[in-house]
């Protein structure tokens, strides 16, 4: 029998979705682009209409794949960033813009919590500190600042489980959106101390599994799309998770560069870490755990830079700037406050050492090269933390500029092993819709969907360059930090 399943990821500068044979592997894909809203100094929203219109325009164009039987499909499982916030009204319609996961508006809550939480230990029984990643402090933050939304607020839930609400699921969260979050604890329970601020934990559904079955298609939509009402709707999980677990991260020392919107890191480990430069979260075969960082900012910089300076063809400034000498302008990439291993929303961007010779080409290569260096520092917080570094993979949407790949691989100086064809998150919510209705035989099974391409090696003549601009760039770090916060406090 054909058993086609379907993978929706709600990313922050696009939708992405692949449908998935379980033996002819991937068939097809469609993106459509999502807008980065950022209406004040720190904030990060995104329209939630607009990720269900994206959705329907993609699923009813791979119904249309000449590679697609709708007939076949039998499932879809979403991903997306997290913790990102939807509020829902109790006929489930999405009350504001999502706040996503790289929002800063909350620095005051997320002080003030991290304070009243202390003695409840949140790090030690969430795997993560209270910090803006923290969904409590968003919580608070409607309350006193949009009462009459939070008044109504029925549900709390992230972007992929909204996504699956949309479509016809029954409410629920994740359990990595709420482990994340800081709403559970690394055994899987609640930590109530913090559903107890302005009565969160109230407002959060049922925690569900990956590959778990929550409802089936909506007819409405089904007829749009082209699919049976009766395909299931299955639990994914968070897009930094699923994009690790797709590209065949499976043994301890595995670690990934994901260059999304965001930037993460995550490396392969069989026990909890616990630290408060990271994250953690559980790995979907049983027994495993990645611990992960997160920078507020990589592709969505790249992006802005891209809109700044008018630069359409980014393949054509690749080739501009990898004439540029390496290092002329340092970039400190705070443009949205800093995640791990920092955890300082009112962290601000910085360009320094520009003078007149420079150009756009010039602040194009810097913002690679400080996201590269953002990355080192967490890889460099991941060793000190006992983490083994062993096998790195560099996948997503910044993995197809080959510059881009060169400056990491010679800043963090390793090869990075590549993916060939890596469609990302959204194949592992397709393998969590085929392990939903057992297409295959288990979370183990997703090696299968796997083909390794280049591998990137450091460049010599960049090595010892960028570890010299890497020294003078953590300094700019700590020497700014103070003068970012005061800009902030204005």
């Amino acid at each position: 029998m054909a058993q086609v399943t379907i993978g929706l990821d709600i990313g922050t500068t696009g939708v992405k979705a692949v449908a998935l044979h379980p033996d002819r592997g991937l068939l097809a894909q469609e993106t459509r682009a999502n807008t980065l809203w950022s209406p004040r100094p720190g904030w990060a929203e995104a329209s939630t209409s607009q990720w269900l219109t994206n959705v329907i325009e993609v699923l009813g164009a791979l119904t249309h794949s000449p590679a697609v039987t709708p007939s076949d499909v039998v499932a879809v499982a979403t991903t997306g960033m997290v913790p990102a916030v939807v509020g829902v009204d109790v006929s489930g319609h999405a009350l504001r813009p999502a706040i996503l996961q790289n929002d800063a508006r909350a620095s005051r809550e997320v002080e003030e919590l991290a304070r009243s939480l202390a003695q409840d230990e949140p790090l030690l029984n969430t795997g993560s500190p209270v910090t803006q990643q923290s969904v409590a402090p968003t919580a608070l933050w409607l309350a006193r600042h949009e009462p009459e939304i939070w008044e109504r607020t029925e549900h709390v839930m992230g972007s992929y489980d909204w996504l699956l609400l949309a479509l016809g699921a029954q409410p629920h969260v994740e359990r990595n959106w709420a482990l994340e979050a800081g709403l559970s604890t690394v055994g899987g329970d609640s930590f109530l101390p913090a559903h107890r601020v302005v009565g969160v934990g109230d407002r959060v559904p049922t925690v569900a599994e990956p590959g778990q079955v929550v409802g089936t298609l909506n007819p409405s939509i089904a007829a749009r799309v082209g699919l049976s009402s009766e395909v299931a709707l299955v639990v994914g999980g968070a897009d930094h998770v699923l994009s690790a677990y797709a590209a065949g991260l499976a043994a301890e020392g595995d670690w990934l560069l994901k260059l999304g919107g965001a930037g993460d890191i995550l490396s392969v480990s069989r026990t909890p870490l616990v630290d408060a430069r990271f994250y953690l979260d559980a790995h979907p075969v049983d027994g495993l755990w990645l611990p992960n960082g997160c920078m507020a900012t990589s592709g969505s910089l790249v992006r802005w830079i891209q809109t700044l300076i008018g630069a359409t063809d980014l393949a054509a400034m690749d080739a501009e700037a990898s004439g540029r000498r390496a290092a002329e302008i340092l970039c400190l990439p705070y443009f949205l406050g800093e995640k791990s291993p920092l955890n300082d929303p009112d962290l601000r961007g910085v360009f320094a050492g520009i003078h007149l010779g420079h150009d756009r080409v010039d602040l194009y290569r810097s913002a690679l090269e400080g996201i590269a260096f953002g990355f080192r520092h967490n890889a460099d917080a991941m060793r000190d933390a006992g983490l083994a570094l062993d096998r790195a993979t560099v996948t997503n949407g910044g993995a197809t500029s080959r510059l881009w790949k060169t400056i990491h691989a010679s800043v963090m100086g390793v090869p990075l092993r590549t993916v060939l064809g890596h469609p990302g998150a959204s194949l592992g919510a397709a393998v969590a819709a085929a392990v939903g209705v057992g297409a295959v035989r288990g979370w183990a099974d997703v090696t299968r969907f796997v083909s390794e391409g280049e591998t990137i090696d450091p460049d010599p003549a960049l090595v010892a360059r960028y570890d010299g601009a890497y020294e003078i760039w953590r300094e700019l770090s700590d020497a700014t930090a103070s003068t970012a916060r005061a800009i902030a406090r204005l």
